[in-house]
C-alpha cells in the first residue's frame, strides 16, 4: 500500500483510535509527517508519556481533536513551521564557502596530485 492509499484509508475510519503515530497525527491535523517532530520541539504539541528523543511517538487522539478545532492553535502551528523553515534556510545562505589553507593555494590530497585542481 503506499501513503497516499494509506492516507485516504485512514481519513475514511468512522471511529479512530485513542492513541494515533506521528504520521497518522499529521494526517488527521492536515500537515506533513515531518512538521510533526517540528511542532513537537517548539512545544505546541505533547506526546503522551515520556517517550526517548529517537523512538516514535504517540498522540491522544482527543488532543488532537481538540487542536484541530482551535484557530488560534493551528495560526501557531503554522507560523512555528515556517518560521522553522526560514530559519533553516537562513543558516544555508550564511554558510562560509570552503576556504583554501592559509597560503591562499588549496590543499593537495596524497595521491591525487596528478588530477588537475581548478
Amino acid at each position: 500500500m503506499n501513503t497516499t492509499s494509506e492516507q485516504a484509508e485512514f481519513l475514511n475510519w468512522k471511529l479512530t483510535p485513542a492513541r494515533l503515530n506521528a504520521t497518522q497525527a499529521a494526517w488527521f491535523l492536515g500537515f506533513e509527517p515531518d512538521e510533526i517532530m517540528i511542532l513537537v520541539g517548539a512545544g505546541l504539541l505533547k506526546p503522551l508519556g515520556h517517550p526517548a528523543r529517537n523512538s516514535g511517538k504517540l498522540f491522544a487522539t482527543e488532543i488532537l481533536h481538540q487542536l484541530w478545532h482551535d484557530e488560534k492553535w493551528l495560526g501557531k502551528a503554522t507560523d512555528a513551521i515556517a518560521n522553522y523553515w526560514k530559519q533553516r534556510n537562513a543558516r544555508k545562505k550564511t554558510a562560509s564557502p570552503p576556504r583554501p589553507n592559509g597560503n591562499g593555494k588549496h590543499r593537495r590530497v596524497a595521491g591525487l596530485d596528478s588530477v588537475n585542481t581548478p
